[in-house]
């Protein structure tokens, strides 16, 4: 497997484990209903230790874990703060790191490494993971994740537009940033589907099968893919892609289609 090298990588590989689990605790005062630490909590602190203190109580158990980084674009004025025991990564505390900083690539790298290996120990076998960047840091950040959760268990990066106008800045202006998906084991993740309020007329249930309404379309296509044939369940009869043509699922989809 490729492996992502940046300075500290060697410090900050287990920091997480050298992390202090600390308590959390209640504020009565600031709560809304019975205060407990089972339902929904808005914590105040480090996040790197606030991941920490979930772990007694939440480890393997979340189902979806959104995260917003710094984009680490220069102009942000973060600060690497973790308390690493290495004279090195010592130097950077409480220094803003910016658009000059020849080592803000390596410094943004050690500050997500432990805080994505706790995010990966929260996820329950059936949990997603999301998280937004743009280009300065998605392909660094594609790399760390292969080597926590498992090239296997990447799911997609999703590019969404932000803007209309990207000020014609560059030679391409940026109008785009990215949500990166990974999957805690990609086999057992299945995500929501969203309701759908269009014409709904062209879908049918003769069969009644569990999985609502349907409709009869064309599962091949003009580019290579599969090549296999189809049997109908009923009468065993074959088919196959017109020529020329190959099915866009493979035996497996389409069997859990059929």
């Amino acid at each position: 497997m490729t492996e992502l090298v940046f300075k500290g990588k060697e410090f900050v590989y287990n920091h997480h484990l050298a992390v202090p689990t600390r308590p959390l605790e209640p504020r009565p005062e600031k709560s809304v209903g019975d205060v407990s630490l089972d339902g929904n909590l808005i914590i105040h602190g480090d996040n790197l230790h606030a991941l920490k203190a979930l772990l007694p109580h939440y480890a393997g158990k979340v189902d979806c874990v959104f995260i917003d980084p710094p984009y680490n674009t220069g102009n942000e004025g973060w600060v690497y703060n973790d308390n690493v025991n290495a004279p090195m990564i010592k130097e950077w505390l409480g220094k803003e790191v910016g658009l000059e900083d020849g080592l803000r690539h390596d410094k943004w790298c050690a500050m997500m490494w432990p805080r994505l290996r706790l995010l990966h120990e929260l996820l329950a076998e059936t949990g997603s993971f999301w998280m937004t960047l743009d280009d300065n840091e998605v392909h660094r950040a594609r790399m760390m994740l292969d080597e926590i959760f498992g090239e296997e268990n990447f799911v997609a990066t999703i590019c969404w537009k932000k803007k209309t106008n990207g000020n014609n800045v560059g030679l391409i202006p940026p109008v785009h940033d990215y949500v990166i998906v990974y999957a805690k084991r990609k086999n057992s993740v299945s995500f929501n589907m969203i309701d759908e309020h269009g014409d709904i007329s062209k879908f049918s249930n003769p069969d009644n099968d569990p999985r609502g309404p349907w409709k009869t379309q064309d599962l091949s296509a003009n580019h290579k893919g599969p090549y296999f044939p189809i049997v109908n369940p009923e009468t065993g009869e074959e088919h196959y892609p017109a020529k020329g043509r190959y099915w866009v699922f493979n035996e497996e989809e389409v069997i859990k289609r059929i």
